[in-house]
Formats: C-alpha cells, structure tokens, sequence
C-alpha cells in the first residue's frame, strides 16, 4: 500500500511567495494541511493541522526579526518529531545555529532562491522528513566563519541587549526602551554571560568584560 503523502504547513508573510511554495509543495505530491501569513496562526493551528513538517520564513510580523525560529523552537518544543525548513533571504548564522543547538536532524535552512524548483524543495523536504539535515552552502560557509566569532552564539535578543549595554544603558533603561519587563532583561543579560563564559565570580566586571567582548566585534560597527 503506498503511503499517505507527507503533511505540510507553511508560514510566509509574503502572500506572492506563500502562493508559489504552495503551489511547488503541492505539485511535489505533498499534502498542504495549513497556510499561514505568520507564526502565531501556524501555533493556533498546530495540534489541529498535525503537519510532518512545517516550512517556515525566518522574518515575519509582528518585528520581522526571529518570528520564524521562535516558531520553529516552539514547534520543536510541541511536536518533536516535526520537520524544520527555514527559508530566509539573508545569511543569518545566528538562526541556524540557535535552531540547530535545539535537536538533531529533521531540520533545515535554504536560502529562498534555492528553493525556486520543484526539485530543491521536494529534495529538501524528502531529507528532513527522513530525519536528515539539511543546509545551504552558504550557511555552511558563514557558520564556518562564525566559529571564530565569540558573539557567534549569542541570539538577535540578546546581541541587541549587548548593544545596548555598550551604549552604557542600564538593565531597567534596557527594559524601557524595548518596552519589556526588567525580569526578561536580566535573564537575557545573564544568558550573555553565560554563552560569553564570564564567571559569576567576575562580579561587576562582568559587564565590562561583555562590552569590551562587543566592542571588539565586527558587529559593532553594523
């Protein structure tokens, strides 16, 4: 007997795009169970759409930043043996390497020009949903890169957060301007520490040691 075909849910805020990897998923014999403009529906709708996979842009609303992964984390988090493709304009290394510290396998990030055929997308999908990862080469390359980078596993957040520490905010200055509690910023500053490998015994040089690690980084400069 042939097996049922594979259950996909997509999350594109750009309804030109949604409609073409629509009509790609399909035309590849897979079964479209959810289309969603953003990440938030596609939650809403997890446990009823039950897909196999979830494919996913990196930047939608509301702060077209990291909607995608915060999705594909929380889907990860549900459904663990959920598939994972990311599809984002840009090299962003920092989100393939938040996404993929998450778990092993069924994961994947293209960028979105790779995925304009029918063969790429159904290819991709075929490996994720066997288990597989899947990566674009120019991923691979600025992950490479990345390694020599110390801010390298540090979240979109939480650099922001740095930033804002080496424009000599205040954690509660950090809070206003960002319009969120004090508790989530002194959890992100100390997640900094942490994935900086600066020591609680550091005391208060820990903020300095963190603003110089910034300072040194080509990342200041963007």
């Amino acid at each position: 007997m042939t097996p049922p075909p594979a259950r996909i849910a997509l999350a594109e805020d750009s309804a030109l795009l949604r409609e073409g990897l629509l009509r790609l998923l399909g035309e590849a014999g897979f079964e479209i169970v959810g289309s969603h403009g953003d990440g938030a529906s596609l939650l809403a709708a997890l446990d009823a759409e039950a897909p196999d996979a979830v494919v996913l842009d990196v930047r939608m609303p509301p702060t077209f930043t990291d909607e995608g992964v915060r999705t594909a984390l929380e889907v990860r988090r549900r459904r663990p043996g959920t598939a994972v493709l990311l599809l984002s304009q840009y090299v962003e290394s920092v989100y393939a390497q938040e996404l993929f510290a998450a778990g092993e396998g069924g994961c994947g990030y293209l960028l979105k020009d790779r995925v304009l055929s029918l063969a790429d997308l159904s290819g991709a999908l075929e490996r994720l949903l066997a288990g597989s990862t899947v990566l674009d080469p120019e991923i691979v390359a600025a992950l490479v890169g990345a390694r020599r980078d110390p801010l390298a596993a540090l979240t979109p957040s939480e650099l922001e957060v740095l930033g804002d520490m080496a424009r000599g905010r205040t954690n509660q200055e950090i809070a206003a301007a960002r319009v969120v509690s004090l508790g989530t910023v002194e959890k992100q500053v100390g997640s900094v520490f942490d994935k900086l490998g600066l020591d609680a015994a550091d005391g208060g040089h820990r903020r300095v040691l963190a603003v110089l690690t910034w300072l040194r980084s080509p990342r200041a400069a963007r």
